[in-house]
């Protein structure tokens, strides 16, 4: 398997552009040529069946000027209220660049704000994830970054890198792309040694790769390759493949996934969530969860502890055997509310549309 043939057979995938890729060659304009062309280059992806979400840097590399901030000075350099400043100079940039782009091809984009908060709290997770499903499927293309103005310090992603895995695994994606100024991992920096073997895939991530890694470019970006190693230790974890290149189908490095995304997510499940309560179930949602459907409302005969929308319940049969565990959609308020209802009852009842089932079948896991 190659990079190629992992993109081919990818559903979903997370393309995070560095900043060095997003700018000319000042580092103080956008640089928009060539996000017109990586628009096109995704519109083709979509054309095929692929839905893609973009995690952009770019934003303070834009608005540096502004601020007087010289683009010699390395990012990390930079005082935090400062670059915050810069962000939310240069992401009006970023965001008309893309806009423009897309609206030549007919597509819509939105822009999406996130923090480490709103990916790390079970709540905001889903809000989040669910909030990216709608816009994947409308067509929609949504261009996600860090909410860079009310992130604190302990707080911060750091690098668009970790982001990309964290919206990849958030919305299960099968791949990241992450397109930079360089063409992948080498055994050295090549811009250092000339003569630096270039390394084509990569099925275990050793120390020795880690080694490899160089630093980043001053003046622009926070990852590096450093930090592309450590997204792709993350990723491949998750079950996700992480690509790194500096053109969609140009020369590249494959970080192979270690398994396949939703069986990670459901380990993740099962041995980092505690229960805060249960639900037990007829006899007829047990062998509708048994044949891989989701838990609805209706198959729901009572409810047990007090939880909230996004928190982990143990699912019981009728004579307190447990059978499995489970994000509920609703907090036990609500649940309780709708158990034993017809999932088309609910916006009458609860006075919003909501979630068709208590539990999806992607946040369960069966013993």
């Amino acid at each position: 398997m190659n990079a190629s043939d992992t993109l081919k057979n990818s559903k979903r995938v997370v393309i995070k552009i560095g900043s060095a890729l997003l700018t000319n060659e000042t580092r103080e304009e956008l640089n928009q040529g060539w996000i017109d062309n990586l628009a096109k280059d995704i519109h083709a992806l979509n054309k095929s069946s692929k839905e893609v979400i973009i995690v952009s840097s770019g934003a303070v590399a834009l608005g540096r000027k502004a601020l007087g901030i010289s683009a010699d000075i390395a990012p990390e350099d930079i005082r935090l209220e400062q670059k915050q400043a810069a962000s939310a100079v240069g992401q009006p940039h970023i965001f008309t660049g893309y806009y423009h782009a897309f609206e030549k091809l007919g597509i819509t984009v939105a822009q999406v704000l996130l923090t480490t908060s709103e990916t790390e709290n079970r709540a905001m997770h889903l809000n989040a994830r669910e909030t990216l499903y709608t816009l994947l499927a409308r067509g929609i293309v949504p261009v996600i970054n860090e909410n860079d103005t009310i992130s604190t310090g302990e707080l911060r992603f750091g690098d668009n890198d970790r982001l990309a895995v964290r919206v990849a695994q958030m919305i299960e994606a099968d791949t990241v792309l992450l397109l930079s100024s360089t063409e992948g991992l080498h055994t050295e920096d090549p811009s250092k040694n000339p003569d630096a073997e270039h390394i084509p895939l990569v099925e275990d991530i050793t120390d020795e790769h880690i080694k490899m890694a160089g630093d980043a470019i001053p003046g622009l970006s926070t990852g590096g390759m450093k930090s592309k190693i450590e997204a792709a230790q993350a990723a491949t974890r998750a079950g996700i493949s992480l690509v790194i290149a500096k053109e969609l189908d140009g020369k590249c490095t494959l970080f192979k996934a270690q398994d396949n995304a939703p069986n990670a997510r459901k380990r993740w499940i099962a041995t980092h969530m505690k229960p805060r309560g249960s639900v037990i179930i007829d006899d007829g949602a047990l062998k509708a969860l048994q044949d891989g459907k989701s838990l609805l409302p209706i198959g729901v005969k009572a409810l047990e502890g007090i939880f909230e929308r996004g928190d982990a319940v143990s699912i019981q049969t009728g004579n307190g055997k447990g059978i499995g565990i489970g994000l509920s959609a609703y907090s036990a308020e609500d649940a309780q509310k709708i158990i034993g209802k017809q999932s088309a009852d609910i916006h009458g009842i609860l006075g919003y549309l909501g979630r068709d089932e208590l539990i999806h079948r992607n946040d369960m896991v069966l013993s």
